[in-house]
């Protein structure tokens, strides 16, 4: 009886010039899979991941087409080794990823979608007025009062963006509000606030144009029925529909990632192997703190996915 398998896409954060250069010289399918974004897009974005400047691909319209390339590189090459998942989810934009995955949309509609959205998200509030912060070691439901407590004080919008981990919730909103909830979250127990080094505050209310802009994006695609059920940033639950991911990807952009429901999800429909497909090992590290039990593996180079193929193979995790 084989281990069912969970893969986890990552989201922005992860990326990092030169990242799937490996997958590319080493692997046909994932060089074709560079060629494919490149075609769609219209630019040589592979040129940009694997020799930057730094600076340009940490422009979010270009950052979330890499690292959904990246991730999608890297899962084709893992079904090029016979590895298939049973249930797929992503962290905020590896959410597009899974959809990819699990055959909702196809990846040249996927990497020019993202790269609206990415435009959409940084055109949403200009430069320097929003903020998000990771608040470390606090009870969400603290960081939720928090939030509403600044929200109250400054007339400005700050909310949780991101439940992460037990002990680590991302907040976002307005500057001001954002300081003012960092400074009560520390008041309430909080072991640290840190202000994070993003260019606009995602996944709050301020992001409402560019949801917009997303559901219009969406609006002219086809999707299909996924192939496999993906975890729903919005909900935590399960999507087996288009329309039920169509929607989960239009709220995704104003609403929460809740993140440890997502993992819950997974691990309760049967999940017992994750693997984190595509740059870095962020998930992996949330994994740990939201069930320390849960076999996590990741696949973003080839000895990354020759210890994680050398891994299943011992657990015959692959049927």
């Amino acid at each position: 009886m084989s281990n069912k398998i969970a893969f986890l896409f990552p989201g922005q954060g992860s990326q990092a010039v030169g990242m799937g250069r490996a997958l590319a010289e080493s692997f046909p399918v994932a060089a074709q899979t560079f060629a494919e974004a490149d075609e769609a897009l219209g630019f040589s974005l592979s040129n940009l991941i694997f020799n930057g400047p730094e600076e340009d691909l940490k422009l979010t319209e270009n950052t979330q087409p890499a690292i959904l390339t990246v991730s999608v590189a890297a899962w084709r090459v893992l079904a090029s080794a016979g590895v298939e998942p049973a249930l797929a989810g992503g962290h905020s934009l590896g959410e597009w990823s899974a959809h990819v995955a699990a055959g909702t949309l196809s990846f040249a509609d996927a990497v020019r979608s993202v790269k609206a959205r990415g435009h959409a998200m940084q055109q949403a509030v200009p430069a320097g007025q929003g903020a998000m912060a990771a608040v470390l070691s606090l009870d969400p439901a603290l960081v939720a009062e928090a939030c509403a407590e600044a929200a109250r004080e400054t007339g400005l919008v700050v909310q949780a963006a991101n439940l992460n981990s037990p002990g680590q919730t991302v907040i976002s909103g307005a500057l001001a509000a954002v300081e003012a909830a960092s400074a009560l979250a520390k008041a309430k127990g909080a072991r640290r606030a840190v202000m994070l080094p993003v260019s606009a505050p995602f996944h709050c209310a301020l992001m409402q144009p560019a949801q917009e802009e997303v559901a219009r994006v969406l609006g002219t695609l086809t999707l299909s029925d996924p192939r496999i059920a993906v975890a729903a940033n919005v909900t935590g639950g399960l999507v087996t529909t288009a329309d039920a991911a169509r929607d989960a990807l239009i709220r995704q952009v104003t609403g929460a990632v809740r993140w440890v429901d997502c993992v819950q999800s997974l691990a309760g429909a049967g999940a017992e192997v994750f693997i984190e497909v595509g740059p870095g090992k962020v998930l992996c590290g949330l994994l740990k703190q939201i069930n320390p039990a849960l076999k996590t593996m990741n696949v973003e180079d080839s000895a990354s996915l020759e210890k994680t193929l050398a891994e299943l193979a011992g657990s015959e995790a692959v049927a």
